[in-house]
């Protein structure tokens, strides 16, 4: 039987499908000179269970391929194929100057009776059985990022899938993981979704092992009438011949193609927002209005007033009872309202950033009393958000967050999600099944995400989810920032920071310099008091420099800080804004060194490089750990081994000159450091 070679092949990525007969299989996957399928066995490429039944690749009709265009460097494949009154259209995105690759199905019922889809795989492929390991992340709120790794044929077999029941992409598990063989080579792979998803890695024996996922089946199904259709999440593939060049992979075209940009963001502001040290309990319009005074001195560029302004009149209002009511302003707490804020902060010069959880619902809230068609609940019972896969809750959540941008003059919204849908909403009232409510809330949420950013370019959406628990490669397609973490002391902020570069660039991650909390019942760590009499300069330059390595902020009583910490807070601020922010904003990130762990354990000596695209400028950052050894040398990546670099501090305390080579062999050798200290080094 004749067979065809389908080639999906960019420059860096060789993909190659056979087809044989009406048989459709992946049969070449490879980069950096690394083959990664199973060439004896087929890898279906996706499946589909439709009303009981499992479908892919070998037991559907294949009918044809088309080129969908290809727009600015992306090559879009569409294969169609024919079920039992059903067709589906699998999807296939390559990346040109990169290994990635993205995938997603359509499927469409074009019978004359109602289907039930049950269970998606929107990736299948095959994998020899040879000895890899998989690294994956655990998230919790304040323990985001956690690593766990497994033997792939021993360990593997005992634990569980990696997936999120949550209700929230990174709540459980991280969307993501990397399997790493012997020689180094690293495969991993993202689902592009904010809900429940799942990686299954199941045995075959001697045959290898199957690598399927996607949305979860768990508590899902999908009714489709006749002509009705609806689109898989997308999963992405990379390849690399490290953990470095994956992440770079995914960078590269985070940058280049998924993340939203306009003139604020793209300029990596630095931001003041009110929380920790203030809350609700403590915030009103003067003490915002005297911050701002101070931000504008201290060189920063957004002010942002987080929770706390809206609900009742009432300064003693808790801030999570009235979440919905978004247009009751605490006129206790803001008498002359927010417009008189925002324009203190534009006269200043800076942007006005306001925080907003639009779907979250108050036990108090008075929306869920006006409109009770727009409550999510599962067999009868509240869950404490508004569904947005009501119509009309999308229309409604569109307009508020409209007024506020147009009342407020808002720059910058900080959109906050702080529960847990699980399975979601089972009503049928409101436009959805009984199975598919968390599926087509997230499809509303990203349609309000998405008529925000065509209506409103300006406005940067900041996503928050109690922290760091709900950041995925689809939400990052509509916002353009990830919080990743309310606490923010020193050793979880480098820990975390390490876990999500492994799939976001630097320049969409934001955290703040370790914050005051007037909190009195804060995490262990969480206790920065910036009157400290054991407070240096070199420790708060160390504290602030974990923080540069991405989008850089504070959370501080400025009024109130000591005039040292003021005045070198304000010169930090400068540093990164006149020699730093290029780097986060354009440079390849190199990981020099594994990860850091909050629990003491991990890498003592962190080290990160960012090296920019023409390799002509290099930055070093260097920390040292409580617990760590007194000296290390660490070794740089990917300089000309020829040539001779000088190496010198930002501040002019440090020069030395020597070659790529040494740099690359011996490192660099640090032996002056004193715990919780730091170096900040640029090589040219």
């Amino acid at each position: 039987m004749h067979t065809q070679t389908v080639e999906l092949s960019t420059n860096l990525l060789e993909m190659r499908l056979n087809l044989s007969g009406q048989r459709l299989r992946l049969a070449h996957l490879s980069a950096f000179g690394a083959a990664w399928l199973h060439t004896d066995i087929d890898s279906p490429l996706f499946a589909v269970t439709v009303d009981g039944m499992r479908w892919d690749t070998t037991n559907l009709q294949f009918v044809q391929s088309h080129e969908d265009g290809s727009v600015d460097g992306i090559r879009h494949t569409v294969f169609d194929f024919q079920g039992p009154g059903f067709t589906v259209e699998e999807h296939v995105l390559a990346y040109e100057g990169s290994s990635l690759s993205e995938v997603w199905q359509t499927i469409r019922n074009d019978g004359d009776a109602p289907i039930r889809l049950e269970r998606i795989d929107t990736l299948s492929i095959t994998i020899p059985n040879i000895d890899m390991q998989l690294l994956s992340f655990t998230g919790r709120w304040g323990s985001e990022f956690e690593p766990h790794r497994y033997s792939l044929g021993k360990e593997i077999i005992l634990h569980a899938d990696l997936q999120s029941r949550s209700g929230r992409s990174s709540k459980g598990n991280h969307p993501w993981f990397a399997l790493t063989r012997r020689d180094g080579h690293v495969l991993s792979a993202s689902v592009v979704w904010s809900g429940n998803w799942i990686f299954r890695f199941e045995p075959l024996g001697r045959d290898g092992y199957q690598i399927s996922g996607g949305l979860n089946d768990w508590e899902f199904f999908k009714d489709l009438q006749p002509g009705q259709s609806m689109d898989s999440p997308a999963v992405v593939l990379t390849l690399g011949g490290n953990l470095n060049q994956v992440s770079q992979q995914y960078a590269r075209v985070g940058r280049k193609h998924w993340y939203p940009r306009n003139e604020l963001s793209s300029r990596a502001p630095v931001e003041w927002n009110h929380w920790w040290p203030y809350e609700d309990a403590e915030i009103n319009e003067e003490v915002f209005a005297r911050n701002v005074v101070e931000a504008e001195k201290m060189g920063f560029e957004v002010c942002t007033l987080d929770a706390g302004w809206f609900g009742p009149s009432d300064a003693g209002t808790f801030w999570e009872h009235y979440r919905g009511d978004w247009h009751l302003v605490n006129q206790d707490r803001f008498p002359s309202g927010l417009r008189a804020l925002s324009d203190q902060v534009h006269a200043r010069g800076m942007k006005f950033g306001i925080w907003c959880e639009i779907e979250g619902l108050g036990e108090k809230a008075q929306v869920a009393i006006d409109h009770p068609d727009y409550v999510a609940q599962r067999n009868g019972e509240r869950l404490g958000y508004v569904c947005f896969g009501n119509p009309a809750v999308q229309d409604w959540a569109y307009a508020t967050l409209a007024r506020l941008i147009t009342e407020y003059n808002a720059d910058w919204i900080k959109i906050d999600f702080n529960l847990d849908p699980a399975a979601g909403c089972n009503r049928t009232d409101h436009g959805h099944g009984a199975g598919d409510g968390l599926f087509e809330h997230y499809l509303g949420y990203y349609r309000v995400m998405g008529r925000i950013r065509e209506d409103f370019p300006h406005v940067v959406l900041e996503n928050c989810s109690s922290g760091g628990l709900r950041i995925d490669l689809a939400i990052m397609r509509y916002t353009f920032m990830a919080f990743l973490s309310d606490p923010d002391w020193a050793v979880h902020d480098l820990q975390i920071f390490w876990g999500a570069s492994t799939m976001l660039a630097p320049n969409v991650l934001l955290h703040w310099t370790y914050s005051h909390w007037r909190n009195l019942n804060p995490p262990p760590y969480q206790i920065f008091d910036p009157r400290d009499p054991n407070l240096t300069v070199k420790t708060w330059d160390y504290y602030s420099r974990i923080s540069m390595l991405g989008l850089y902020g504070l959370s501080q009583r400025l009024p109130d800080l000591p005039d040292w910490l003021w005045q070198r807070a304000e010169q930090n601020n400068r540093i990164y804004k006149e020699q730093v922010r290029r780097f986060v904003k354009e440079a390849d990130l190199y990981r020099l060194t594994e990860q850091p762990r909050r629990d003491g354990t991990g890498e003592r000596w962190p080290a990160f490089q960012y090296s920019l695209p023409d390799k002509s400028e290099h930055l070093l950052f260097i920390f040292r750990l409580p617990g760590a050894p007194a000296e290390r040398s660490i070794r740089l990546q990917d300089l000309d081994p020829a040539r001779t670099y000088t190496v010198r501090g930002l501040e002019g305390e440090f020069e030395h000159t020597t070659t790529g080579r040494t740099l690359m062999e011996d490192g660099l050798h640090l032996d002056t450091l004193g715990e919780e200290e730091s170096v900040l080094l640029k090589i040219v």
